[in-house]
Parts: C-alpha cells; structure tokens; sequence
C-alpha cells in the first residue's frame, strides 16, 4: 500500500473518531446535561427514567439524524461540484433544496401531514424539477452553461421557490404551524423511525456515490479527457444528478432545507486529499456529519436552554465562505 493510501485511510479513520467524540459529546450535553455513564446505562439497562428517556427518545435519534443529514448533504455538495466543475454548486444554492420544500410545502397545505415516506418521495420530484429548470436556465445563451449563470440561476430560482414557499404559510396558519420549525432546518422532534424510513435512500445514494468516485474526478479534467479514457459521460452525469437529488430529496425530508454544508466540506476536504474523488467523497461524508453534529451542538447551547434551528447556524458559518468563494473562484 502506497505512503499516500496509508495516510489518507489514517486520516478518513481519525475523522471517524472525531465524528464519535461529537456524537457522544451531543447526548450528553443539552437543555440537560446527563453524566456518560447513565448515558451507557440508558443503552444497557434501560430503567424507563427521566434521563433514560431523553438519551433513548430525543439526543440518540437527533444525533444519528444530524449525521445521515451531515453526510448526505455534504456527499451531494460534492457530486455537484465534480459535474458541473462549479466551486460553489450545493443543493441550496442551486434550488434543489428550495424546490424540495416548497413539494414538501404544497404537499402539507393540500393534505395535511403525511407520512414520512410520501414526504421523502415529494421532496425527490420538487428537488428533481428544480435541479432541471437551474440547469436549462443556466444554459441558455450562446455561451452554453457557466459557473456564474448557472449560481444566478440557482439564486434566481431560490428566491422564488422561497417566495411562493412564504406565500402558502402567509395564507394557511395550519399549515404554518405544522412545519414552520422544519423550514428553518432542524433536527429536531424526529424519531428513529422517521430516520429508518429515510435511511435507505441515503445509504444507497451514498454507496453509489462512493462507486462514481473515479468517474468524477475523470469528469473535472473536461468532458472531451474523460471520454478519451473511454468514459460514458452522460451516463455517468445521469447517474450522478439522481443520486444528488436522492440526497438531497432525504435530507429535505428529514431536516428541512439546511445549506451549506454541501459548499464548504468539499473545499475543505480537498485541501488534505487533493482532487480525487475517490477519496474527497467518503471523506466529504464524514466531515459533514462532524460539522452538522457541531452546528446542533452550538444551536442547543447558544441559548440554553431554548435552542436554534440548525439551519441558522449552518448560514452563519456558510454565507461568509460563500462571499469568500464567490469573490477568488468565480472568474466569468
């Protein structure tokens, strides 16, 4: 094994460790703190206490939630960016989150809650719908699709997507009520039922992912290099756009619409393993659980004992390397 495999593979475990520590950290601290050992006690020998019932019910379902979320939208930021060679393209930025909830949106204001599988099912056909409307308009012109036009697109079709979102809660307070929390993005009130649900989705998403690693980092060379290596371009770039909106669409379904965590992880992860998407992918993975699993740690303290929506904090750290990177990467 290669000196460079070796320390990539101890560098992907060490941030597994540290995914570990977050999550431990997670249950124990909250609205209340609870010692580590009632938090083994509670796993073993469950007692149906107070505090048995908290870490059972509420802190392991949430932080299990934050890392299928954390990975997913991370996984998916990446993908994106691979294909559409966009150092800003994320599932937020680009619609497919706003598109996402506003399916997730109509979907309640017409029928009420559902469940969670017609929810997840609802958030892939709006996420599908805004990722092809982003990508025709960012095409259109002689010039064919751009960084710069494909991120005003995806702004443009945010913003309404967002309006028309706002416009439905204005008019029916029922539906308001039921998911105004999950819009801002939260992990929150979920069960482990609601993620086994969704679970599926995801893990096949991220396997395929995994699988198209060679594939992408082919593609960023230029679409006539990677079909000189033989490679089916639009096969692969198919493949890869269902598996964004898979991760995407359950995340929505899960969490609500939290951005940014797709655009900064990938930038980050590069910058230790280079530009191989074989490796920026499952790392991409667990650093977004890590951040996502901070994030919620810092929305529940930051105002102990009431807490924020996660995806407030996730914009606080997101839209300044956003500015960041709108400012050195994009050059058209």
């Amino acid at each position: 094994m290669s000196r460079g495999r070796s320390l990539r593979l101890l560098g992907l475990g060490m941030g597994v460790l540290v995914l570990i520590g977050c999550l431990l950290i997670s249950v124990i601290l909250g609205a209340a703190d609870i010692d580590l050992g009632i938090v083994w006690r509670s796993l073993t020998a469950f007692d149906g206490s107070t505090s048995h019932l908290i870490i059972t019910t509420v802190r392991l379902p949430r932080v299990l939630i934050t890392v299928a979320v954390g990975a997913a939208l991370a996984v998916a930021g990446a993908l994106m960016q691979g294909l559409t060679r966009n150092a800003l393209a994320e599932p937020g930025i680009l619609g497919i989150s706003a598109g996402a909830a506003l399916a997730v949106v109509v979907a309640t204001f017409l029928f009420g809650m559902l469940p969670i599988q017609i929810y997840t099912w609802v958030a892939f056909a709006g996420g599908a719908i805004a990722a092809a409307v982003t990508y025709t308009l960012g095409s259109v012109g002689r010039s064919g699709m751009t960084p710069l036009k494909l991120i005003l697109a995806g702004a443009v079709l945010t913003y309404l997507l967002s309006a028309l979102t706002t416009g439905i809660l204005i008019l029916n307070q029922r539906t308001l009520d039921e998911i105004r929390f999950w819009l801002a993005g939260s992990v929150a009130g979920r069960d482990l039922n609601v993620l086994l649900q969704v679970l599926p989705y995801i893990v096949i998403g991220l396997i395929v992912a995994f699988s198209l690693g060679k594939q992408i980092t082919a593609l960023t060379l230029g679409e006539e290099v990677a079909q000189g290596l033989g490679l089916k371009t639009g096969w692969v770039k198919a493949i890869a756009s269902l598996v964004v909106i898979l991760l995407a669409g359950s995340a929505v379904a899960l969490a609500g619409p939290i951005g940014f965590i797709g655009l900064v992880i990938p930038h980050m992860v590069r910058f230790w393993v280079g530009a191989d998407y074989r490796w920026i992918l499952p790392y991409a993975a667990v650093w977004g659980a890590i951040l996502l699993s901070i994030a919620d740690l810092a929305a529940r303290l930051i105002i102990k004992p009431q807490e924020l929506p996660v995806g407030i904090m996730m914009a606080l750290v997101g839209a300044p390397f956003f500015i960041y990177l709108a400012r050195s990467k994009v050059k058209q």
